[in-house]
Parts: structure tokens; sequence; C-alpha cells
């Protein structure tokens, strides 16, 4: 019997505000807080307009070996790790993906999928592909990939090996449990134990920014509002006042 292990979960909330705050402003806080290689590079959006956050099950593939695993779709289900994967999920989670960058190998398909979603399921992220996507149009899942392709997982020169385990996905290292921020400018990795700091930093830094779209859209200067300038904090101050906020000490 394969035993896989589970992940540790973060705060919802924690996942909400990333949400709000977007793969963007993630990994460039992120690089401010010296975290230079967040963004999962490779896959896009598949479904524009989604915009999440949740923590990461992770589904490593090596290279295909026959003596170590079989090329039938349907033999031995339960050898399949990529259904242990999903095994493990729960409303909120998304799943990431080390597909190698492999354009041949389906990931999953729409019954893999359909179970995801039933499960509670947001969101898959595979630098490679997925099938049957003509057939998955009506599910609520947000999609990040590669490509497509007709293949199943197995059918060309990927085996799934390792469930839960680290991987590297897009060229960035994923931790069981990381969260993950998607929307239409890609996928970001945020170490769970630095999401509070981020939360804050991004936070000041959105408000700020809201302020300076309104000074520059009025066709106020550039060097003035972006960055924000010392010359420009009274005004932005006022602004918060004005506006009921909570006035930025910094």
């Amino acid at each position: 019997m394969i035993e896989t292990n589970d992940i540790s979960r973060p705060p919802q909330e924690w996942c909400e505000a990333l949400a709000a705050i977007g793969a963007a402003t993630a990994s460039s806080t992120l690089s401010r807080m010296g975290i230079r290689n967040s963004h999962i590079f490779g896959p896009k959006a598949w479904t524009k307009g989604k915009a999440i956050a949740g923590p990461a099950l992770t589904l490593q593939f090596m290279p295909k070996r026959e003596d170590l695993y079989g090329a039938d779709e349907y033999a031995e289900p339960e050898k399949q790790l990529h259904r242990h994967v999903l095994y493990h999920t729960q409303p909120g989670d998304i799943v990431v993906v080390d597909a190698r960058g492999d354009m041949r190998s389906g990931i999953f398909g729409e019954m893999m999928m359909t179970f995801f979603q039933g499960r509670g399921g947001q969101g898959i992220v595979v630098d490679g592909c997925l099938r049957d996507t003509p057939n998955t149009k009506h599910l609520d899942l947000g999609l990040w990939i590669n490509g497509v392709t007709p293949n199943f997982h197995t059918q060309t020169d990927l085996m799934p090996f390792g469930v839960n385990v680290p991987i590297a996905c897009g060229g960035a290292l994923v931790m069981p449990g990381d969260i993950i921020v998607a929307d239409d400018d890609g996928a970001v990795v945020v170490p769970v134990k630095l999401t509070p700091e981020l939360i804050k930093q991004a936070s000041h830094h959105h408000e700020w920014e809201e302020f300076s779209k309104i000074k520059l859209l009025q066709g106020g200067d550039l060097r003035r509002y972006y960055p924000l300038s010392e010359a420009a904090w009274p005004e932005y101050q006022d602004w918060l006042r004005t506006n009921g906020r909570a006035v930025d000490p910094a």
C-alpha cells in the first residue's frame, strides 16, 4: 500500500490576503525581502481572469524507466502517484507539478481534474501539459500550464515519482505547503514563514500606489508620485485622512 504525506496548511486569511495582493506585487515584495526567484517560469494562465492563492500540494515526475513503471493508463491505478497527490486535496489547495517542462505528457485529464474540483481544489500549476481540455471547460479551476496534449501522463517519457516532496517547478523551488499566488501574470511561490511580513509590506505598497495612480491619472509628475517621493508624502497623508484611512507613519 502506498502512503504519502499530507501538508501543513496556512491560515485561510493569509491566502485571501495574498490573492488580493496578486502575483506581481508578491514577486516584487519577495525580491525586496531577498527572495529573487519566486516566479514559476513557463506556465501561463490558461483560464484567464482567475486570481487565487493557496497551499501547494506537490507532485514530482522523473524520466520514465520501464522496469519501474509500465505504460498502461489503467494498469494498477493505485500505483499511479498522480492520483495520490489528489487524495490529499482539501478546499483551497493548489496542485503544483514538476513535469520537467515536458510537452508530450498530459499530467491530469478530465476525470482527475473533476475529482480535484469535487474535493475543493482551486488550481493546478504544471510546467508541462494537461489533457482533455475540451472536456474540462465546465470546471471552475484555475489552470497555469505550458500547453495541452492528447497523451496521458505516462504515455511517453515521464513517470510520477514523489508526492508532497520539494520540487523544482518552472525553475522555482516549491516546498510542500508553500503558498502559491497565481493570476494572469503567472504563478509565484511564497514561503509560509515570510507570509505575514510580505502581507504587511505589500499592503503598505498597495495603498500608496493607489494614491499615486490617482495623481498620475490627473497628470502628476512621475518623478514625484512613482515611487512616492518624500515631497509628496504630506499629500498622501492628507488623502488617507480624507478617505477615512489610518495615517501611514512610515
